[in-house]
């Protein structure tokens, strides 16, 4: 029994290892040993040439690779399209499916993609293409089409920032009229607005199209006035464009050609970056010298280098001597295999290596039909598939290969190639091509080669990640060889080629034809200073101008402006040349030059003379001044005499005569008649100050009186604008201004106040006035009203501009004249020409329009405040220096006094009233005296208080602290009243009189010891 257990044991552990040793062979084999995918493209095309050899050498490539499909053998179904969408719908497409592929490379053609991808929804099926770059593919409607290119808008907006670098700003565009055609120029039409461009003209040709039919578009765009072409074609037809255009003589100077990446494509030989070596093949380069092209942008690798070398030695298979074209859509297309294999691997690792197809009950053919419908299968697997498809992440031969989706997997910017750039081609000399800038959607426009990143998001280096900030950034381009062998840039639009001159209307004038009118007498039928200046401006244009001018109105009665602009908006007129005011309403249906002169509204009035006021005397200040430079007077009197006093006998006497002495010098200094003098440093200071600003202050009364009495003899009731809204007299303007609209929608004038007028009953009605019919005022444009006044000096204006505006040159919306012609206008301004012309026609004459105009202008304290304000700082710092001194002099003496007091008493009383001080001084120093007295009393006095005394000791104090204060006060203002000279004098004499008595006392403590 226990052999038998073990036995059996042993015999379950064999079996063990050997199931561990199958399993992994087992579930290898699970994965299918050969996947198929299609390959949907025309063979003949010039696309498909280079794609098919490409898709080949790619699937090679696959089956080599130990890493991708391990153990599972890719291959590849091609179906040709015959370069035809019937054919590429039924025949290929739907043949294609019948085989039962897992993914489709291609197609090559946006037409049949728009139709095969209904195909592929319904069978589940993703399309990876390669060359369809229509952007309406990119729809939601659309879900299994993957593009593994990048899409038309991205180099429509390479181009519309080119169109924005040189300044143009209307594009014509010539396309193939078909699904891949229509969406690219939508695409450019977004991209120029955004560049404030548009596509004046589209000339959409047939697929297919004649020598015969191209030439007649290209007839057609040659008589609109855009030079700047964008040619959207196919490879395989683009270049009988350029050879239509050759032979009409349309690849000449002052053409701009701008062709996409067809044709690099086309006619540029390699994929590599353009250098001067690259040739031009199969095509005369004379057909398309001077053209921009664009060309997808790839790195360099090591890997491309190999596949375009492995490409320029592969032989087509339907030619034996031909060699593959190598062009960018070549190395899509194998980059397109290699991302249907990386997601196939993927799919087969998460699928467990399950693929099955299965029939759809809604997909069968009706009765009769040979499409054999039925035999289409659905992939089941086929979403489980799409999802890695999406999430590729390789780097292949056109660098790093992904996609970027929006935040929420939806929306426009899903499932698109990452890292857009273009280079731009230009083609010059003897056929050899120049790459003259790259463009990425981060760069823009640069002569640097992009940074691409892996995740597809915006260089390190790069500082612009909103697409306004990619506008605004500077874009730069090397040297462009146009058409004709030139490298001045195109002008980039012409006159339209009918034979005709520009037709200019122009303004029947029935006055003041100084502006504009009718001429006889001149070949252009009329003159004036308008005209002048418009004829100036055109020789300043780098190119010739024919115009004929065309009157509008009737000759009777001045024409309307408005109906003037409104025939430049409709067509009739190509430009408007005049006295036409620059407006709102006017500039939303027309484009103005810049102003060649200014023209605002002024109101113009009648003068009336009237006699002076009795009191006009008093009107120069405001009763604020007048009170504010009579209380000034007083007080620069006031403070003289402060200064004054103890050093100027003039200053001083009785009180009244002090007081009379400084009023008098306080007005007196008005009129620069004061009689006193000024002796000390401080007083003759302020007197200064003071005469400076009643210097300023009188002039400025002069001034101001003589302009009132002078007004007041001009002027009106009415002072400006304000004055004339707020009465109801009628109000006259000129017939076919727009004054009369803008009084009634902007400033609230009834139109019943408003009387329409021709300018030469002006002043009649004017002199009328309202009560006899006329007006109150004429409301004009200030060129017409300088004019007017310069013959009619009893007329002013009233007030001033009450609107700011100025005279242009009227063109339609867009005209690319209207800005060569203000730049134009500009240039005269500088030179000085535009105001020769200016006084050449409009004279003004010797009436002043503004003579003694508006009311008076009253002088107030705001006026003067500075002045008031360093003359009274002046006058503080004077009296703060002059007691500062007073009260160290004070102090001086006040100290003499109590030390020198007894001694100097027993002298006087020895000298019997002969010392050697005089009276005055003698009184000096029996003030310092008594205020020791003072002192020495109020102390005996509290001390016969005693202690009986009711108040205590702090009572005393304060109350001793008192009375030394009252008789110091007392003190100080007896000394402040003595002359300065006696003060010093006595300061001198006291000085002498302590070093006497201390030689004295010297002399007679030495007396008994002397010999």
């Amino acid at each position: 029994m226990a052999s038998s257990a073990t036995t059996t044991s042993t015999t379950l552990l064999l079996r063990l290892l050997c199931l561990c040793t199958v399993l992994p062979v087992a579930l290898q084999a699970a994965r299918p040993t050969n996947i198929t995918i299609g390959a949907l493209f025309a063979f003949d095309s010039v696309i498909g040439k280079s794609a098919r050899t490409a898709i080949q050498l790619a699937v090679d490539d696959v089956n080599r690779d130990p890493t991708v499909l391990s153990g599972t053998n890719l291959s590849v179904v091609l179906q040709d399209t015959n370069c035809s969408g019937f054919a590429g719908i039924i025949q290929a497409g739907l043949e294609l499916m019948e085989k039962e592929v897992v993914a489709v490379v291609g197609p090559q053609s946006s037409v049949i993609a728009h139709v095969v991808t209904h195909v592929a929804n319904e069978l589940r099926v993703p399309l990876v293409s390669f060359a369809a770059t229509d952007p309406a593919l990119a729809s939601t409607q659309y879900p299994y089409f993957v593009r593994a290119v990048h899409d038309d808008s991205f180099q429509m907006a390479a181009i519309a920032d080119i169109v924005s670098l040189y300044g143009w700003r209307e594009v014509t565009a010539f396309y193939v009229d078909d699904d891949y055609g229509r969406g690219g120029v939508v695409a450019l039409a977004d991209a120029l607005e955004a560049t404030r461009a548009r596509l004046s003209y589209k000339a959409a040709f047939p697929p297919g199209a004649d020598r015969a039919t191209l030439a007649d578009l290209l007839q057609r765009a040659n008589s609109m006035e855009s030079r700047v072409f964008v040619v959207h074609a196919s490879p395989d037809s683009g270049l009988d464009v350029f050879a239509a255009a050759h032979d009409l003589g349309m690849m000449v100077a002052e053409y701009a050609w701008i062709a996409t990446d067809w044709l690099a494509a086309a006619a540029i030989d390699g994929a590599g970056a353009a250098s001067e070596s690259n040739n031009i093949q199969g095509v005369e380069s004379n057909n398309i010298q001077g053209v921009l092209t664009l060309r997808q942008y790839t790195p360099d690798s090591d890997a491309k280098a190999s596949l375009v070398s492995r490409l320029a030695g592969a032989e087509q298979p339907s030619n034996n001597n031909a060699t593959a074209v190598v062009n960018a859509y070549s190395l899509f297309a194998y980059d397109s295999v290699w991302i249907a294999a990386h997601a196939i691997d993927q799919f087969l690792d998460e699928a467990g290596g399950n693929v099955t197809f299965s029939a759809d009950p809604n997909i069968r053919d009706a009765n009769g039909s040979a499409l054999r419908l039925s035999a289409l299968r659905v992939f089941d697997q086929g979403e489980q598939l799409l999802r890695k498809v999406m999430l590729a992440n390789f780097t292949g031969v056109t660098g790093r290969v992904g996609f970027q989706f929006d935040a929420d997997g939806n929306g426009p910017g899903s499932g698109i190639l990452i890292n857009p750039a273009y280079e731009i081609l230009n083609v010059g000399g003897t056929g050899g091509v120049r790459r003259v800038a790259y463009w990425s959607n981060y760069t823009r426009l640069s002569v640097d080669a992009p940074t691409l990143l892996d995740d597809g998001g915006p260089p390190p280096n790069s500082s612009s990640t909103t697409p306004q900030q990619q506008k605004d950034q500077q874009q730069q381009m090397s040297n462009v060889t146009w058409s004709g062998g030139t490298t001045t840039t195109p002008r980039g639009w012409a006159f339209a080629d009918n034979g005709q001159p520009l037709r200019i209307g122009v303004p029947y004038r029935t006055s003041y034809r100084e502006f504009v009118s009718k001429d006889d007498t001149s070949k252009d039928g009329v003159s004036g200073y308008c005209i002048d200046v418009f004829k100036a401006a055109l020789q300043q244009l780098p190119y010739p101008v024919p115009v004929s001018f065309v009157l509008f109105g009737d000759g009777v009665t001045s024409p309307s402006y408005d109906e003037l602009v409104q025939n430049v908006a409709d067509g009739f007129f190509d430009a408007a040349v005049g006295d036409i005011s620059i407006v709102t309403n006017r500039t939303r249906v027309v484009d103005f030059t810049q102003p060649y002169i200014d023209s605002g509204l002024v109101i113009v009035s009648t003068v009336m003379a009237r006699s002076s006021d009795e009191w006009a005397f008093l009107k120069p200040f405001t009763p604020e001044l007048w009170g504010t430079f009579v209380g000034f007077c007083i007080f620069i009197g006031a403070v003289v005499w402060i200064l004054e006093h103890r050093h100027n006998e003039e200053f001083r006497g009785s009180p009244w005569n002090q007081m009379r002495t400084m009023f008098w010098f306080s007005f007196a200094a008005v009129f620069f008649s004061q009689r006193e003098e000024t002796v000390s440093s401080l007083g003759r200071f302020v007197v200064i100050m003071w005469l400076l600003v009643v210097l300023i202050i009188t002039q400025s009364y002069t001034a101001s009186l003589t302009s009132i009495l002078t007004v007041q003899q001009l002027s009106t009731g009415m002072q400006g604008i304000n004055d004339l809204l707020a009465g109801n007299d009628p109000i006259g303007y000129q017939q076919g201004s727009f004054a009369g609209s803008y009084m009634i929608k902007e400033l609230g004038v009834k139109a019943s106040r408003l009387r329409e007028l021709p300018i030469d009953e002006y002043a009649d009605s004017l002199q009328r006035g309202p009560s006899n019919g006329g007006v109150a005022a004429i409301v004009d444009e200030m060129p017409y009203v300088e004019l007017f006044l310069s013959s009619n000096c009893q007329f002013r204006t009233v007030g001033q501009e009450f609107t700011k505006s100025g005279w242009g040159f009227a063109f339609p919306h867009d005209s690319p004249l209207a800005v060569d012609l203000s730049t134009a206008i500009l240039k005269l301004s500088e030179s000085g020409d535009l105001q020769r012309i200016h006084d050449n026609w409009l004279n003004t004459g010797t009436c002043d329009s503004t003579d003694g105009v508006g009311g008076p202008v009253r002088l107030s304290v705001a006026n003067f405040g500075g002045l008031f304000l360093i003359c009274g700082v002046a006058c503080g710092v004077a009296l703060l220096v002059y007691f500062a001194r007073i009260l160290f002099q004070f102090c001086q003496y006040h100290r003499h006094g109590t030390s020198d007091g007894a001694k100097e008493e027993d002298e006087e009383e020895d000298d019997g009233g002969g010392g050697p001080f005089p009276d005055k001084e003698k009184s000096l120093r029996r003030l310092a005296r008594q205020t020791s007295t003072r002192d020495l009393m109020s102390t005996k006095e509290e001390e016969e208080d005693g202690g009986g005394s009711p108040f205590p000791d702090k009572e005393k104090s304060l109350r001793r602290l008192a009375r030394q204060t009252s008789f110091r006060v007392r003190d100080f203002m007896s000394f402040v009243d003595m002359k300065e000279s006696e003060v010093k004098s006595a300061m001198r004499s006291s000085s002498t009189s302590s070093k006497s008595m201390g030689q004295s006392h010297s002399d007679t403590s030495d007396g008994p010891s002397s010999p």
